[in-house]
């Protein structure tokens, strides 16, 4: 390999997003002038501290494919089979990086999925930067959809991908970046989360974790830990095989202690604060994209009060990092679930209402309400196309402007007010109706009175988007919640099959 060389995410198959300044970006000697031609432009610079960047002007058509080159007067590049089209930054935890392969309609959709129109550039996953880093970095590149190749791919990444290249009509690239079990702080800068006293706790955890602990002690620890994990994962492996309605309890039990997870903290760590932002989001920011879909909350949830002010620090701090203050970033709001056998802690409730209020409060931003895609006892659900349908359904409301929010969303909780003995819920998104599911299942809508005190309430669905609640435990209700639970049955949609969000008309109850 010679000296001038492009960051590992320019690769051939690659796509460039259409409409957006394009930043190209790599290494080569100092002093060397790098000049670069694509789509009929060409530009040069200068290459100081052995890094150079040219940004050519937007490419206003979708299209393809073209040629990139590359020279610095002694050796050249040329990166082939380059798309004009929409890309988009697939973020989060296990729940986006759970593979196409393990999800429920993989055989049909891999034998299939050549024409999808979807390309997709993994971002490494390493911990941590050394030697290998750089060698494992450019082992990588964008792929091609075949059966093989998607594999791999971030199943709700590739069902986004797929209905958005054929509503446009264009090629649409992926870029998946994420790591099951991570927290949000774990993909934000360290400096930024030290700078508010909640946010910095991640921090402090890991320096606790750290103090008075040489790197050499922290490799002992971790070397530990790997062997203890090698004979106890394939324990709770074959105990779910044979007890599929097995309790985590009873996993533990059987595979002969409890789970140790997650591995020690330390710089090797993925869980240490800023971590991943720092060997994986960088690594891309930055390219060229439309925006980011975002699926994470999950290992966030002993910290439920604080994750609002965490989202949006993690939005703020990757609209900075691509130069984009007002760049699209659309969630994913958590679905139902909970462990078999496990206390109801409610936390997952106040993880959705984050979501929600960070929705609803920041510019540019869209959710895609899952309520009803959990399962029970399994917190990687495998359906994982309403998901990625109904990511894409906000990209084409809020982005695309190709769908009105009536249809993009389910019904949305607007305002409420007491009514003599009742409670009347009004609704955004639901002027054409409910539709109920299970008339025998419990509504899941609570009212409470002063003493805030909540009691299931009977609901009745009324016209222009209201619903109308009453106890006969609370004769004058003064607040309601929907919903608020960590797992249960969905029953409540909008007309278009999206559920109604679950809420609390106030947080103070």
């Amino acid at each position: 390999m010679g000296a001038l060389t492009t960051a590992a995410i320019f690769t051939d198959h690659m796509v460039i997003q259409m409409g957006k300044p394009i930043v190209i970006w790599g290494h080569d000697y100092s002093g060397r002038k790098i000049t670069a031609s694509f789509c009929g432009y060409t530009a040069d610079t200068l290459c100081i501290d052995n890094r150079w960047q040219i940004t050519f002007p937007p490419v206003n058509t979708y299209g393809g494919p073209y040629e990139l080159t590359l020279t610095d007067g002694s050796e050249s590049l040329t990166i082939s089979d380059i798309m004009i089209g929409e890309v988009w930054i697939a973020g989060g935890q296990s729940n986006m990086e759970l593979e196409l392969q393990n999800e429920c309609h993989a055989e049909a959709e891999l034998a299939a999925c050549e024409n999808s129109g979807v390309r997709f550039y993994y971002t490494k996953k390493n911990p941590y930067i050394d030697e290998f880093f750089y060698i494992d970095e450019k082992n990588g590149g964008w792929a091609l959809p075949s059966a093989e190749n998607s594999r791999c791919w971030s199943a709700v990444g590739y069902y986004f991908g797929k209905k958005l290249a054929s509503d446009l009509g264009v090629t649409v690239g992926i870029i998946g970046c994420n790591w099951g079990g991570t927290s949000a702080s774990n993909w934000i800068d360290r400096k930024n989360l030290v700078r508010d006293e909640d946010t910095r706790t991640y921090v402090d955890e890991y320096d606790k974790a750290m103090e008075g602990k040489s790197f050499e002690d922290y490799l002992k620890e971790l070397r530990e830990y790997r062997e203890w994990e090698a004979e106890w994962q394939p324990k709770i492996n074959e105990f779910y095989q044979n007890n599929p309605e097995g309790s985590w309890d009873e996993a533990q039990e059987y595979a002969g202690s409890p789970s140790r997870w997650p591995e020690p903290l330390g710089p090797k760590s993925p869980f240490r604060a800023g971590g991943l932002y720092e060997t994986m989001l960088k690594r891309i920011a930055p390219y060229s994209a439309k925006g980011f879909i975002y699926y994470q909350g999950e290992s966030d949830d002993h910290k439920p009060q604080m994750y609002e002010k965490l989202l949006k620090m993690l939005i703020s701090q990757w609209r900075t990092d691509w130069n984009d203050p007002e760049m699209p970033f659309i969630m994913v709001q958590l679905p139902m679930f909970i462990n078999r056998g496990e206390e109801d802690r409610k936390n997952w409730c106040l993880i959705r209402e984050a979501q929600m209020n960070t929705h609803l409060t920041t510019a540019n931003t869209g959710i895609a309400v899952t309520l009803d895609c959990g399962e029970y006892g399994n917190i990687h659900p495998v359906n994982k196309i309403p998901v990625g349908e109904r990511l894409e359904k906000q990209a084409m409301c809020h982005v695309y402007g190709k769908l009105s929010p009536a249809e993009a969303y389910g019904p949305v909780y607007y305002r409420s007010y007491p009514e003599e003995d009742c409670f009347i819920l009004e609704f955004k998104y639901a002027s054409d109706g409910f539709d109920l599911r299970n008339e025998d299942t419990p509504s899941g809508f609570e009212v409470a009175g002063d003493d805030k005190e909540y009691h299931n309430a009977a609901a009745q669905i009324l016209s222009g988007g209201k619903i109308r609640l009453t106890s006969p435990e609370v004769k004058e209700p003064k607040f309601a919640r929907f919903k608020w639970t960590n797992y249960a049955e969905v029953t409540l949609f909008g007309k278009n099959g999206i559920p109604v969000a679950p809420f609390r008309t106030s947080p103070e109850a």
